[in-house]
């Protein structure tokens, strides 16, 4: 049976290019890293050169990116360390953060006394700059950290991340963001938009689950993460995933280099599908901003209440389609997404999060308007 697989927000499929660079490591190059021999000093050598790779791809100094477990793994290091080592006391983000930020705030909340500050997003997922800057003017000498994603990873609104680094830079606070699903869709410079801490995870750009990484301001100084060894400069213990950091920065090389072809192509099948959606069934609407800053591998849909709202993702699973109804994360959960009400979507509407790469074809997306049809009404 064909299926189509339009749920690449949630992981992607690991490129031929990013699984041939694998492949020597899991099978020749299995030196400990940490080892002095040989076998250790090539695949030390595979690392670095994987840490120069990323580096590059992000405007960073060589010695600012550090490898980790993937996203959740980075941002919890950068807000943790931020409140144990730099002396952070307030905490401002957004309710529509993904959990592994909002829950991280709340557990520093609840242990370390810190105060966290909201700013709710409007009906679009937008934050005011105008409520952040008002916040950060009145922190009062109280240290500061802002943590915003650069795009929601379920409605694909997008911050300007170059106006929040300016606020922060004026007001002098600390800034945290989670670039897990930009980084390699879209150009990000360290240099050129300064921030304190900055994630990112291979599996959202072609490369292997389990593997991320964070980069640390060489001006933000913090103590490692995970006690253990002296891997990673001292900053994370425990032997590196070394076939996974190889996969990581060949996936990001060639999503860097290939990234304006990329992003013209993936921007194609979205609109189409936009497009298809409107003109084959009623009152289709779309959560977050896709006209305007946005995440343009997503397309968030909200289709109107009917009575087979509520089974419409299995079907489609049955149908072949593979989709979500937003972040993977907590699809296990009873609760209905966190980020649709924090924006005040209709709760009777259902919203499906369709999301792409660039392997996806405008015939994918007439196949699913084609099974939707047999679901739902249509025009």
């Amino acid at each position: 049976m064909q299926r189509v697989y339009f749920d690449n927000a949630a992981t992607t499929p690991v490129s031929s290019e990013v699984i041939e660079a694998m492949i020597p490591v899991l099978k020749e190059q299995f030196g400990n890293p940490s080892s002095i021999h040989a076998e250790g000093r090539q695949i030390r050598a595979a690392i670095e050169t994987a840490r120069k790779t990323v580096a590059q791809c992000i405007g960073a100094g060589t010695g600012e990116v550090f490898f980790t477990s993937g996203g959740t793994e980075s941002n919890n290091m950068a807000l943790k360390k931020a409140v144990h080592d730099l002396g952070v006391r307030r905490i401002i983000s957004c309710p529509a953060e993904h959990h592994c930020n909002t829950h991280s705030i709340d557990t520093l909340v609840r242990e370390d006394d810190i105060e966290a500050i909201w700013l709710n997003p409007d009906h679009l997922g937008r934050i005011s700059y105008e409520d952040l800057e008002k916040n950060l003017s009145e922190a009062a000498g109280v240290k500061t950290l802002v943590s915003l994603m650069h795009a929601n990873n379920e409605i694909g609104t997008m911050i300007d991340l170059a106006r929040v680094s300016e606020l922060c830079r004026q007001y002098g606070a600390l800034l945290h963001t989670d670039t897990v699903q930009t980084v390699g869709h879209f150009p990000i410079n360290v240099q050129e938009t300064p921030v304190n801490f900055l994630s990112g995870a291979a599996h959202k750009f072609h490369g292997p689950k389990g593997v991320g990484f964070i980069y640390i301001n060489p001006d933000t100084h913090i103590k490692p993460f995970i006690d253990g060894g002296a891997q990673e400069r001292n900053m994370r213990g425990g032997t590196e995933n070394v076939y996974g950091i190889v996969g990581l920065a060949r996936a990001l090389e060639l999503a860097t280099a290939q990234m304006e072809s990329r992003s013209a192509h993936i921007l194609d099948v979205r609109n189409y599908m936009k497009s298809r959606l409107l003109e084959s069934f009623n009152d289709i609407q779309f959560n977050g901003d896709p006209e305007g800053l946005s995440l343009y591998t997503v397309l968030s849909v909200s289709f109107p209440p009917g009575p087979k709202n509520e089974l419409l993702l299995l079907n489609l699973d049955i149908l072949g389609i593979s989709c979500s109804g937003g972040s993977a994360c907590s699809s296990g959960s009873e609760k209905g997404s966190h980020v649709l009400e924090a924006i005040g979507a209709d709760p009777a509407r259902k919203s499906i999060r369709f999301s792409f790469s660039h392997y996806n074809t405008r015939e994918e997306v007439d196949f699913v308007i084609e099974k939707l049809t047999t679901i739902l009404p249509a025009r």
